[in-house]
């Protein structure tokens, strides 16, 4: 079975269709927190004001961003079994499709 072949059967276009849906909101997500510290810290005096001492706000936006960095690697480490696990699944039946076609 060609990749063309498998891209066509139900379990392709699902697993894709999964993956569009958890992959495209979470880079969106990722793409506007990472660029809004570096705009507000341009354009505006927003995080400029203390928020601990004398650490201000845009310390700790800096600091959230590599917590959410990691948030969204663990959720995409979780989100991945199951990705794997479809995968296995079109794997397997591509080997069957293959044998029926031996056949």
């Amino acid at each position: 079975m060609t990749y063309s072949e498998a891209a066509k059967t139900e379990t392709f276009r699902n697993l894709m269709a999964k993956k569009k849906r958890f992959i495209i909101p979470l880079s969106v997500f990722f793409l506007a927190f990472y660029f809004t510290l570096p705009i507000l810290t341009s354009y505006s005096d927003v995080l400029n004001q203390a928020a601990f001492g004398s650490i201000t706000w845009a310390w700790v936006f800096a600091f959230a961003q590599f917590i959410m960095t990691w948030v969204l690697c663990y959720l995409y480490s979780r989100q991945s079994v199951k990705f794997d696990a479809m995968c296995n699944e079109l794997r397997a039946q591509t080997i069957q499709d293959e044998k029926r076609a031996d056949q």
